[in-house]
């Protein structure tokens, strides 16, 4: 099996997994989720430079997610690496579920933001971008992260 075609069939099960969790919690936004499952595992795969094992590292890239109704595509993603189990998914927007409708901050599972209002998310991307080069001019390549963001039309 070549490359794409594994990349076209990993999107595919985020597109799939996001709608399922919509349907079940028959709440959320599956549309944007869906849309963007090939940018998220294409970021995954290819371009974000992390450490599963250590996702505190602090070299690591940092991925924000603005809409955060789009949380089910970020979920799911994360699942695929391992971060969340299909019974975390199975609850999303559930109360006290640790897949709410919105993403909260939780490094340890590779959540980088609380999203709320769109155009937050951007807002912490440039603030984290301003810090990486701060810290890349004092510390050299030892901090040569990149800081990526999903931005809405609203952000925009």
């Amino acid at each position: 099996m070549n490359d794409n075609k594994i990349m076209n069939m990993a999107a595919d099960n985020i597109r799939i997994l996001a709608a399922s969790m919509v349907e079940k919690a028959k709440s959320g936004h599956p549309g944007g989720a869906m849309g963007g499952a090939d940018f998220i595992n294409t970021l995954y795969s290819e371009f974000l430079v992390y450490d599963p094992e250590n996702p505190a590292w602090e070299g690591r890239d940092r991925f924000f997610l603005d809409p955060g109704h789009m949380a089910p595509m970020l979920y799911s993603q994360l699942a695929l690496i391992g971060k969340f189990t299909l019974e975390d998914l199975k609850n999303l927007r559930q109360w006290g579920s640790v897949t709410p409708g919105h993403p909260e901050r939780e490094i340890e599972r590779g959540i980088e933001n609380t999203s709320g209002p769109l155009g937050q998310g951007h807002c912490f991307a440039v603030g984290a971008a301003i810090a990486a080069k701060f810290l890349k001019a004092r510390l050299g390549n030892v901090m040569n992260q990149t800081i990526y963001a999903y931005i809405s039309d609203v952000g925009v």
